[in-house]
């Protein structure tokens, strides 16, 4: 318990410390690689969000999701797929290989699927070597390029929302 306090402290202080020297970085490339990062205490249908995306445009050479959950219940369920605050280590390193491989990536589109602000989630949304960031507009908004004023619940609107923007920022 004191031990989670202490870390969240430390993690709250780093991030904070590391967003006020973030400058994002504009690019107009097209987007062929898209990475998903969605946080599974408030929304279910990951597998829904995916096959929307992927029922928009057919052309994206790799689509890959990570999900948060607040507790990883069954060791058992598909590890690659998920992370907790566990994988975060006291001084805003990555512990696992499966998360920093997912950071390390340059995705063209980063989606962060995610509305509340959650230390691990902006965490690895501000790691992330995406060139092109988006996600909603109540999260800190030095993280994203792009924000959308949208409830999470609503996933078929944000894609349509989404594809709607990307081509008229020429992205797509």
């Amino acid at each position: 318990m004191f031990s989670r306090i202490i870390k969240r402290f430390f993690l709250k202080k780093i991030i904070k410390k590391r967003l006020s020297k973030y400058n994002l970085d504009v690019t107009n490339d097209k987007i062929k690689t898209i990475g998903v990062i969605v946080d599974t205490t408030y929304f279910f249908d990951k597998e829904k969000l995916i096959s929307e995306i992927k029922s928009h445009s057919n052309h994206f050479e790799d689509i890959r999701m990570i999900a948060y959950r607040d507790k990883i219940k069954n060791k058992s369920e598909n590890e690659s797929l998920f992370f907790s605050m566990k994988d975060i280590t006291i001084t805003g390193g990555i512990g696992a290989k499966h998360i920093q491989d997912f950071v390390d990536y340059p995705f063209d589109l980063l989606i962060n699927y995610f509305d509340e602000e959650k230390l691990p989630l902006l965490l690895i949304a501000k790691k992330s070597k995406a060139k092109f960031k988006m996600g909603f507009s109540t999260v800190d908004k030095r993280i994203h390029h792009f924000m959308l004023a949208l409830e999470m619940k609503n996933y078929k609107e944000f894609v349509s929302e989404l594809f709607k923007y990307l081509k008229i920022l020429n992205k797509i």
